[in-house]
């Protein structure tokens, strides 16, 4: 488990550049933070990271937003407005649990539920190839004050 502290907008995207340094087809990150926390601005980072060239806005009303044009596809989705994991799952979401790219899932806990995360598996996750089952990064955001923020975060599987 790592932790890292912002103390900026800037310093989060930066987190979000530097995870995009490593990231490989098929990883999977979920986020997990209150209104405001910084989950869209990390994932602002992670685009850039990748060399994506579009605007990066929180999919909250389209549940997925799809980034093309960098060295990956990014997979955006934001389950805001959606409380349960039965409803997550009659949208047809869970296609993006095995991306062709990289998928980030904010508010991921009401999809995953809160448990502690090291009873977390990727083996209740649907893949297409089960047999390889990818990277998924669990990612705890707690707002300690204004701009300060901690992200807290844990990778399971390979």
């Amino acid at each position: 488990m790592d932790t890292y502290i912002s103390h900026s907008a800037a310093q989060t995207e930066a987190l979000g550049e530097l995870w995009a340094r490593s990231a490989s087809t098929g990883w999977v990150i979920g986020l997990c933070g209150d209104l405001g926390s910084g989950k869209t601005r990390l994932v602002k980072g992670l685009a850039r990271g990748l060399g994506i060239p579009e605007r990066v806005h929180s999919p909250s009303f389209t549940l997925v937003n799809v980034y093309t044009g960098g060295s990956m596809t990014l997979f955006h989705l934001d389950l805001y407005r959606l409380e349960r994991p039965e409803q997550i799952l009659a949208a047809g979401l869970e296609e993006y649990l095995d991306p062709p790219g990289v998928t980030v899932v904010e508010w991921a806990e009401r999809w995953f539920g809160s448990a502690p995360r090291s009873q977390r598996s990727l083996a209740a996750l649907p893949r297409s190839n089960p047999a390889q089952p990818g990277l998924m990064r669990w990612v705890e955001i707690e707002t300690l004050s204004e701009h300060t923020r901690r992200f807290v975060y844990e990778d399971i599987g390979p």
